[in-house]
């Protein structure tokens, strides 16, 4: 796609690429101010680059280009839906503007309300629906005129566990049922559970963009170990870099199986015996941060 956009002095993307495979939920992730609204503006045709393209099964998408925008379904961060109307309703309305024909339209508002779980809520107000609910309609509304990618900013901001939980199993059924999903989000567990492949943006670049094994790759340390210990023990000459506060011993090492034995047999040539020991892979989170850095920008 080779993307640009500046404003002004500043170039919010510069020269970001990515192919997003069909059927793929591809997380799209950076600290604030990294460039991906401005990214997913270009994607979604709502802005257009100063240079690059955009292109959804061999069709242009810009703003010039509505028929190219229908491939696309967009669940905004804040949520989109009149209060008063019922979920049927809103889906009627924004059926109208897609322009989906009225011998359609109802066997589309039924699959959309099933697939998030509404199903049974369809004439109640939404002004009644809780925060999780809703978020769950603004996602019926976006697959109303079936999308080939469905773009979604952050759909999970400020729901409980439960209606968090409903929102995935939504969208890995459409996953498994072909769609394509483009995900933004700061939960990193959301990503590890939903996402094939992930790219990271800063500083309007494309830092890093692959599957999530190979992401957790470009990390010094590939694993963990943490070890209680029974009693205090000399770590002098240990082979791994290590914290120990009080009792608690963490290692880091490069390969679980290989390295996890030495350890121990390390530790049993120094004499130390342990109450428990837990291992840990690296997270998706490290990785981030190890991308990015660890300072808070807003």
């Amino acid at each position: 796609m080779n993307l640009r956009k500046r404003f002004g002095p500043i170039e919010a993307v510069s020269d970001v690429s990515f192919t997003i495979p069909k059927g793929c939920c591809f997380g799209l992730l950076g600290p604030n101010g990294a460039g991906k609204t401005t990214a997913i503006s270009m994607i979604c045709g709502t802005l257009d680059p100063d240079s690059g393209s955009v292109s959804i099964l061999g069709e242009p998408i810009s703003t010039k280009n509505p028929h190219g925008r229908r491939q696309i379904g967009y669940v905004p961060q804040e949520i989109a839906l009149y209060e008063p109307l019922t979920a049927h309703d809103n889906l009627r309305f924004f059926g109208a503007l897609y322009g989906i024909d009225d011998n359609v339209l109802p066997a589309r508002m039924s699959s959309a309300l099933t697939t998030v779980g509404l199903d049974d809520r369809a004439d109640e107000p939404v002004k009644n629906f809780s925060g999780g609910m809703k978020r769950r309609l603004n996602i019926a509304i976006a697959l109303l005129h079936e999308p080939q990618l469905l773009v979604l900013d952050e759909p999970t901001v400020g729901v409980d566990p439960q209606s968090r939980n409903a929102i995935f199993d939504a969208l890995l059924a459409l996953k498994a049922k072909g769609t394509t999903l483009l995900y933004t989000t700061h939960y990193m567990e959301e990503v590890e559970r939903l996402c094939d492949r992930v790219a990271v943006m800063d500083h309007g670049k494309l830092m890093a963009e692959d599957s999530q094994q190979n992401l957790k790759k470009l990390i010094p340390t590939q694993s963990r170990v943490t070890i209680d210990l029974s009693e205090a023990v000399d770590m002098e000459g240990c082979p791994w870099p290590l914290t120990l506060e009080e009792l608690k011993l963490t290692l880091d090492v490069k390969d679980m199986n290989a390295d996890l034995p030495e350890v121990l047999n390390w530790l049993k040539s120094k004499g130390a015996t342990y109450q428990s020991l837990e291992t840990q892979k690296a997270s998706l989170e490290e990785v981030f941060l190890h991308l990015t850095g660890r300072a808070l920008r807003d």
